[in-house]
């Protein structure tokens, strides 16, 4: 299940990129790669996962198994991909980077983080708390 999550982001990170890599008047709002649809579909897939994990009471170190720590990693990333198209719109001007691209990176880095949680859960890993 979630390889073939995985490899449906893959594939919606490369339409991202295309939006982002298109000038604003390149890209008709008909042919929009990334929509409500697919943040639509992220919440829903969270959803589904966090009713099997515990309600967070602290923060969790970004640690574990090598899926795991992969899917903290790419959350990061994600984050950082949703500041640069924030920092893109801000220097191209509104219609530069659309707002779906924006809100889609932004539940993209939170679908990656309770992803990383249910495959903590399901492969019984314990998650290590921040005890600061």
């Amino acid at each position: 299940m979630a390889d073939d999550a995985l490899g449906r982001i893959q594939q919606e990170l490369f339409d991202v990129g295309a939006e982002c890599s298109c000038p604003p008047e390149g890209l008709p709002e008909q042919m929009a790669l990334i929509g409500t649809d697919e943040c639509d579909r992220l919440v829903s897939e969270m959803d589904s996962w966090l009713e099997d994990t515990e309600p967070l009471e602290s923060f969790i170190m970004p640690t574990g198994s090598p899926p795991v720590a992969t899917l903290h990693i790419a959350r990061t990333v994600a984050r950082r991909a949703e500041r640069h198209a924030c920092s893109l719109r801000e220097e191209e001007g509104e219609g530069s980077v659309r707002d779906e691209v924006i809100v889609y990176l932004n539940r993209l880095s939170d679908w990656l983080f309770v992803l990383s949680r249910w495959i903590a859960l399901v492969t019984g890993e314990k998650e290590v708390l921040w005890t600061h």
